[in-house]
């Protein structure tokens, strides 16, 4: 299909590439159109997603009589490359790398694109660690006509979901199969569909379960979820998400095992799984089993009496089962149950810059699955949910956040303070604008600003040394730890986004329904950025719901005016 050519740009003095069609030369002129309206195409799909996983499109020129794309360079291997050289990815890389992945394919389809080719051929590997998707040259594109020909097929093979195959209209959940697939090649090394010819492997897609992927440690349920025959049976985006990170942490995630379809078994097969001993099998010596579809679960009886959901590994009924990790004991989390609370939130002062109602939520830091226990009573009895965030003296640096658009509103001239606030040059090094009449205080090693001991905030947060490799990692770790803590929690928003041009960073809005401290609806918003150094710092805002439009307008102010220690004052 074409070429990609390591560049220099002479006006920006940049490294890019430049990928050029040279199948053009070689085909029909109807065909060569087909082609140019393909990469033309690639150029806008890629150009409609902002997100640092998705490789960047420069611009799009003619030369020679044929389109070139002037890209991003991404100094690193592809997936496939990095696979060959190994045999092999390490399944909490792989599970790190299908994360980021995972994040730029939502981007994309939030932006009505479907890559449509997702292949570890298409994932690059940068060596700062970024992981970036490329390649959109067949991307499906919201509102546009289609430019593939009746009966043409067009893409990889065996990364194709099922239903492409099939000739069906493709969706999210068609990207998400063809992410299953890259997952299962880089930790078995290779394709789990790829047969001696294209029509056998289009029949393996459609119709062969693939082999238990062996070598995927925690990954292997999470990747048998995403390869499900029928996208109805394949987890949700946002519940892929929160599997990778298990797998990727080294925990083999619970909620897959309900995408992981179960069979009939032989009575030695179960044995095989479940150990010696009696076991309920029917006189033909076979467990019942059935494959429940999406959400349900099937069973055979195992020998110490509780029920086993075996994965299938095919389409025969008597096939003998591998051993997936976390099989036994598999289920829904517990959830925990709220506070009865009663009683009126204490009437609220006037104060400037603060609208009529509020309502405190408070710091985030590092949860620790030792403290989970003892931090539960405080974070649904008190409604705080960040107080418990920070764990053993070390406070998870909250940064300031960004914007849905990585910008704030203006606010007047350059360096202006908007009427009613006034800039604080903290103790602990930052700068910036707090309304008039919020007071500092100061909790373990977070600083906040208040007028009404918490009910509206804002909280500051540095956190020197991170665990976790960017901010959107990190948002959804806290995210899985507080979904089923939180009365009411609802995620708003949570992506990654760009601010003060650090493009690892991450900005997370939800609410939830506070039950004692200070009851009622609550709303908050949290914007995390890695500096330059490494250090991760958090900007977090939160108020009752009553008067969020105001809090919402408050922390874009205090977005745009935030200083990190050691910075310039922000214009």
């Amino acid at each position: 299909m074409g070429k990609v050519w390591r560049a220099h740009d002479e006006v920006l003095h940049r490294v890019v590439a430049v990928k050029e069609l040279t199948a053009g030369r070689f085909v029909a002129e109807a065909d060569r159109l087909v082609l140019h309206a393909r990469t033309q195409k690639e150029a806008r799909a890629a150009a409609r997603i902002t997100h640092p996983g998705v490789v960047t499109v420069h611009d799009v020129l003619e030369h020679d009589d044929r389109p070139w794309i002037v890209m991003q360079y991404v100094d690193g291997p592809s997936l496939a490359d990095a696979t060959k050289e190994s045999g092999a990815i390490e399944p909490r890389e792989a599970a790190r790398i299908g994360l980021h992945v995972l994040g730029a394919l939502r981007a994309a389809h939030a932006a009505g694109v479907l890559h449509r080719d997702v292949k570890p051929g298409n994932v690059l590997l940068a060596k700062d660690g970024r992981v970036l998707i490329t390649d959109f040259g067949i991307a499906a594109i919201e509102g546009d006509s289609s430019i593939t020909r009746t009966g043409e097929l067009v893409g990889s093979i065996d990364y194709l979901a099922p239903e492409r195959v099939r000739g069906g209209d493709p969706g999210p959940a068609s990207d998400l199969w063809s992410l299953g697939a890259t997952l299962y090649a880089a930790v078995e090394g290779a394709s789990p569909f790829r047969r001696t010819s294209p029509i056998s492997t289009m029949q393996a897609v459609v119709t062969e379960e693939p082999p238990h992927p062996e070598n995927a440690g925690p990954l292997a349920p999470v990747i048998v979820a995403l390869l499900r025959k029928d996208p109805e049976q394949r987890p949700r985006a946002d519940e892929a998400e929160r599997m990778l990170l298990d797998a990727m942490e080294g925990r083999t995630p619970r909620t897959a095992q309900a995408y992981v379809p179960t069979q009939r078994v032989r009575r030695g097969d179960l044995a095989s799984v479940t150990g010696p001993g009696p076991s309920s099998v029917d006189p033909d010596g076979d467990a019942p089993g059935r494959d429940p579809g999406r959400g349900g679960s099937g069973a055979g009886a195992g020998a110490d009496g509780r029920t086993t959901a075996l994965p299938s590994t095919g389409p025969s009924t008597t096939a003998r089962l591998p051993h997936v990790p976390g099989i036994h004991g598999t289920g829904p989390r517990p959830t925990d149950t709220e506070a009865q609370v009663a009683g009126r939130p204490p009437t609220t002062p006037a104060v400037p810059g603060l609208p009529r109602s509020g309502d405190p939520s408070s710091a985030r830091g590092r949860w620790r699955t030792a403290a989970l226990a003892a931090l539960l009573a405080g974070l649904v009895a008190g409604g705080a949910v960040f107080a418990a965030m920070q764990y053993a003296g070390r406070d998870q640096g909250a940064g300031p956040r960004p914007t849905a658009t990585g910008t704030a509103p203006a606010t007047g001239p350059a360096g202006a303070v908007p009427a009613g606030w006034h800039r604080v040059e903290d103790p602990a090094g930052f700068g910036l604008l707090v309304p008039d009449g919020w007071k500092r205080q100061q909790d373990g090693d977070n600083i906040d600003y208040t007028p009404d001991n918490g009910r509206h905030r804002i909280r500051i947060s540095v956190d020197r040394d991170p665990d976790f490799e960017n901010p959107y990692l990190h948002a959804l770790d806290l995210e899985d730890t507080v979904r089923t803590r939180l009365p009411g929690y609802a995620r708003v928003k949570l992506h990654q986004n760009t601010y003060r041009d650090q493009a690892r960073s991450a900005l997370w809005e939800f609410t939830w329904t506070e039950q004692k401290t200070f009851p009622g609806p609550r709303h908050a918003i949290d914007q995390i950025y890695y500096g330059d150094d490494g250090t991760e710092y958090a900007v977090y805002m939160s108020s009752p719901e009553s008067s969020w439009a105001t809090t919402r307008e408050q922390f874009d102010i205090v977005l745009q005016h935030w200083r990190a220690p050691g910075s310039r004052p922000a214009p």
